[in-house]
């Protein structure tokens, strides 16, 4: 069965973790109905924090001949939503529920030209596709960006698969990442695939949009949890429903009101498909838009939010926000 955007449960056990860089480690997950994963896959995964089950998405990095075994990898972020740090206290032998590969970022073949960009544990998601358009024979270039060495997730393993293709940027280093190169390589022919933080992605799309370029040739794939603030605590208020509820530093708005008893419409839940969206009523502080689904002008109009990964920030006190959910 190949990988599809259909959710099809199974059972994954850990079969082996190990470290490939500061703070991130690989995990490799045993499928008990085994499926293909296809270039750009991912994952879904249920993770326990603090006692309650939540849902958690991880790039497909690799998988073996018999399709058995899947490889992630994971950042562990500690002012995250505490699903990296839950995944990292995993080991061999736990089990838990995961779906069978699912697809929202393919690679399509038969453009003369590529561009890959990653960012920081984004690379996980780009993997795959450098491997596939080597194999491929296909006209490409890899960009991997970083803000250390040490926080190079499959570095070394990708210099000697791609040689010259592969350009690597680190921050620390005096060699940050300019978009203008990255652009020097695309033109009307290429397909540009791209995944990382919000600023690096939001500058590329910025960037491409002020060009005469098919916006069809930009995809990407977001974490759906990197932001432009630090998170904090926050309340959200539904009138129509008259539902109260605070949101905490490792909850979306979309996880309080589920659990809240709301039944609240959401897909990706990485600020992809726009399913969450709510209209605002009411705001008192600041929105740091996370979603790539809105456009730079939506966003600065904060007249709709994307629940799953959106989150406020306080001007002074505490920040709330009132909601219509659609």
């Amino acid at each position: 069965m190949a990988a599809t955007n259909v959710e099809v449960w199974q059972r994954g056990e850990v079969v082996g973790v190990s470290d490939v860089a500061e703070k991130i480690k690989k995990f490799v997950i045993r499928q008990s109905n085994p499926a293909k994963a296809q270039a750009g896959s991912h994952i879904d995964l249920m993770v326990t924090i603090n006692g309650e089950k939540v849902r958690r998405s991880y790039s497909v990095v690799k998988q073996s001949e018999d399709l058995r075994d899947l490889e992630i990898a994971v950042f562990e972020v500690r002012n995250s939503r505490g699903g990296s740090i839950a995944m990292h206290n995993l080991s061999v032998g736990d089990e838990l529920d995961i779906t069978q590969p699912i697809q929202n970022f393919p690679l399509r073949f038969g453009a003369k030209r590529y561009v890959l960009l990653a960012g920081g544990i984004g690379v996980t998601a780009i993997v795959e596709m450098a491997r596939q358009l080597l194999q491929h024979g296909a006209d490409y270039k890899f960009f991997y960006v970083a803000r250390s060495k040490k926080a190079m997730a499959f570095a070394d393993e990708l210099k000697s698969v791609h040689g010259d293709n592969l350009v690597i940027h680190i921050d620390d280093e005096d060699n940050r990442l300019e978009v203008g190169e990255v652009m020097k390589h695309v033109d009307k022919t290429t397909e540009l695939y791209m995944c990382g933080p919000i600023r690096l992605m939001d500058e590329v799309r910025r960037t491409f949009a002020s060009t005469d370029l098919d916006v069809t040739n930009l995809r990407y794939e977001t974490f759906g949890a990197s932001g432009w603030f630090e998170p904090e605590v926050f309340t959200v208020r539904v009138p129509e429903r008259g539902v109260e509820v605070s949101v905490g530093k490792n909850q979306t708005i979309v996880e309080a009101l589920e659990a809240s008893g709301l039944d609240v419409m959401a897909d990706c839940r990485k600020g992809e498909c726009g399913l969450c969206e709510a209209r605002i009523i009411d705001l008192n502080g600041k929105i740091d838009h996370r979603d790539v689904f809105y456009s730079a002008h939506q966003k600065s109009d904060n007249e709709k939010i994307a629940c799953c990964v959106s989150r406020l920030v306080a001007d002074n006190g505490t920040a709330s926000i009132d909601l219509a959910l659609s």
